[in-house]
């Protein structure tokens, strides 16, 4: 360990109770003064539990069963928990994925500043509120005094994510844990978050641990990068070794799972299945007692576009933009204000909800948490046969039975599986269950809300080749809602790109990516994560 050192693991090891399974299997690594260090796997790698183990607030049923870690001089499984009270926060710090999870929903964005403060530092009462204005014109918070009194649901993700990075910053720490701080949030703040990053590490000769699966993060980040797999560092090396010549396979394919910008699928001349027009979706602003519509919000305002048959469209835009509303409209889940929809050459705009009915086999959506759309008490029998029995799919339950066995195994499961409950599979498992839920109708149109962006870089690679590939086979068409336009160019036949719930240019998807007209799709071009080894050279 020399004086540049900051930060020194040893040996670590963190299994379950006393003599449960080794999570972490004898890792070791160090970070240097100033340095940023990754570390990089795909959930379940160990990488979360190695923060914590840092930090010292592994969950009860976890212990640590070896090894050592050291900050400076200071032993950290040799303090107290007095003692380790003291230098969480004042010397290490740590951001978390979900900002909106990590603050107090009840309590302003100064008080709880202020909490970090007091607690750490002797800042006199009369010096506090200039000291957090400072802190928050460091992160970027724009009218820093009026953002003192807000409550964390009146800032954006990206800004609560800024907030986090202040709450660490506030002690001054010798080094910052960011756990995937940007995996939650759209592609351009997250260029923002890592940006701001950079800057406070440069100015605050700070060390970093980053823990992240996204190897376009990394290879714009990392000064020196551990590829960690089920508990173990598999490398390490220094950013440009790593990616000129990668030792482990493992390795290799987390490299490569970053989709390339080089191969994209050519549009088509083909009929229509679905036309939007001129489409309008506006919410009613309602004052008084009498609640009078006194405006409207227009989350969607005026906006056409076609999806033909066994395309797929990619609908592109940041949170807010009306993409989801967009979504939501086609499927009749939320009210249309104008325009028109037309389906299979069939106006479904004013159909009532018994008529629409039958259109419920023909379009199904995907959405961006599988987890969450599921019910987790019904087995996975349970809720693909759900939707078959409601819309009448299948003679009998035997067929019904031959056709979830026939799906499970094309999205890459087992037919056994049929039995188990959703919190039994990974994330990506319940995203492929949740393809053969909306296969088991027979759809022609697939709305697929953001389906990949909860998903480990190289389980996404899986999900959309899987999506291609029911596409070829199927001839089912896409509706592709995401914010990411890295992962569209082998995927989607055309884009069309939206903000503040208009479309702002839409052609296909080589045109649009190559040859942006507009400031907006340039922006979003520019914040994707580039490739690795472009990166690292």
């Amino acid at each position: 360990m020399t004086n540049n050192t900051v930060l020194q693991v040893n040996d670590l090891k963190v299994r379950i109770g006393q003599r449960g399974n080794e999570l972490v299997k004898g890792i070791s690594f160090h970070i240097d003064r100033g340095e940023i260090f990754a570390l990089v796997g795909e959930s379940g790698s160990g990488k979360s539990l190695t923060s914590l183990s840092v930090m010292r607030l592994l969950p009860g049923a976890l212990q640590v069963a070896g090894g050592s870690i050291v900050l400076g001089d200071t032993h950290l499984f040799r303090l107290t928990e007095a003692q380790m009270n003291d230098v969480r926060g004042k010397r290490i710090a740590m951001i978390f994925q979900e900002p909106q999870s990590s603050l107090n929903p009840v309590q302003t964005i100064g008080e709880q500043l202020r909490e970090v403060i007091q607690l750490h530092q002797n800042v006199a009462a009369s010096d506090m509120n200039a000291k957090m204005v400072s802190l928050l014109e460091e992160v970027g918070i724009p009218d820093p005094a009026a953002r003192l009194k807000w409550y964390p649901h009146q800032l954006s993700g990206g800004q609560k994510q800024r907030i986090m990075i202040a709450m660490a910053l506030a002690c001054e720490p010798e080094l910052l844990i960011a756990d995937e701080p940007t995996t939650a949030l759209d592609v351009t703040i997250q260029r923002q978050i890592l940006e701001l990053l950079d800057k406070l590490r440069k100015s605050h000769n700070l060390s970093v641990l980053l823990i992240t699966h996204d190897m376009g993060v990394v290879a714009e980040m990392a000064d020196r990068i551990a590829v960690m797999q089920y508990g173990e560092i598999l490398e390490q090396a220094d950013r440009n070794t790593f990616f000129a010549n990668p030792q482990h396979e493992y390795s290799r394919r987390l490299i490569n799972s970053l989709p390339s910008m080089d191969h994209y699928l050519s549009a088509q001349t083909q009929e229509n299945l679905l036309t939007v027009d001129g489409l309008k979706i506006w919410f009613p602003k309602k004052q008084g007692l009498l609640q009078r519509t006194v405006g409207h919000t227009k989350a969607v305002n005026d906006v056409s576009f076609s999806v033909g048959r066994k395309e797929t469209l990619a609908l592109v835009g940041e949170s807010g933009s009306g993409k989801t509303t967009t979504g939501k409209a086609i499927l009749r889940l939320n009210d249309i204000y104008g325009g028109s929809i037309r389906f299979n050459n069939q106006e479904i705009t004013g159909l009532s909800r018994g008529d629409f009915m039958p259109l419920r086999r023909d379009i199904q959506i995907i959405f961006q948490d599988p987890f969450s759309s599921m019910n987790p008490r019904m087995s996975i029998r349970e809720i693909i046969e759900e939707g078959m029995l409601s819309l009448e799919v299948g003679q009998n339950e035997q067929e019904r039975e031959e056709t979830m066995c026939r799906l499970l195994e094309r999205v890459g499961m087992l037919p056994e599986h049929l039995n188990r409950y959703p919190h039994e599979f990974s994330g990506g498992q319940r995203q492929r269950i949740a393809i053969a839920r909306a296969l088991a109708v027979n759809p022609k149109l697939i709305i697929c809300d953001e389906p990949t962006s909860a998903l480990d870089v190289s389980i996404r690679g899986q999900v959309l080749e899987l999506l291609r590939e029911l596409q070829d086979e199927l001839g089912v068409s896409y509706l592709f809602i995401t914010h990411d336009l890295s992962i569209i160019p082998h995927l989607a036949h055309r884009v069309a790109v939206m903000k503040n719930g208009q479309i702002v240019e839409q052609g296909p998807t080589e045109q649009v990516m190559q040859s942006p007209q507009h400031e907006y799709t340039q922006q979003l071009l520019a914040a994707a994560p580039r490739s690795p080894l472009e990166t690292a050279q």
